[in-house]
């Protein structure tokens, strides 16, 4: 009896080279390396939040958002079950390969506005790269308010008067 070659059979794996100089195995069918099968997407939350947390990790950032939202963010952060919001004071959109953010944002008394909003925008387009990939085209920032040496946190504002 003779072997006839088996039919249906998939086709042998192949190594190819990638950009990388790496070499990956994968099948003719399988169209590509499995990192490049597929689509990722990002939501703007992801990245509000990335760029909120890379926002006040610069210091002179004493606050985001303008007044009115501390307000009811304290309120809201002291609401049993309630989370804190790190993405009050940032507005991100984003594309399939970009992304653009504004920021509102407190600074405290005695620090240069200006070298403070470099910072934030080197640190926040620094995360948000790093992070998902996007190109951020731009980061707009506006400085809402100037937090005082002798001025109480709207956060302690929203405390009961009575103990």
């Amino acid at each position: 009896m003779t072997e006839s070659p088996q039919r249906n059979r998939p086709d042998s794996p192949s190594s190819v080279t990638g950009d990388d100089g790496r070499q990956s195995q994968f099948s003719k069918r399988g169209g590509g390396a499995p990192g490049t099968r597929g689509r990722t997407t990002i939501a703007d939350g992801v990245v509000e939040k990335i760029a909120g947390m890379a926002a006040r990790d610069v210091v002179g950032v004493h606050a985001m958002g303008s007044g009115i939202s501390r307000t009811f963010g304290a309120v809201r952060d002291r609401v049993p079950g309630g989370n804190k919001s790190v993405s009050r004071g940032v507005k991100a959109e984003v594309g399939e390969s970009q992304a653009a953010l504004d920021l509102e944002i407190v600074v405290d008394y005695g620090v240069a506005i200006s070298e403070v909003a470099r910072d934030v925008r080197e640190n926040v387009i620094a995360a948000v790269e790093r992070m998902t990939g996007l190109e951020v085209v731009e980061v707009n920032i506006a400085v809402s308010d100037v937090k005082l040496p002798d001025e109480e946190d709207d956060e302690d504002e929203s405390e009961s008067r009575v103990q």
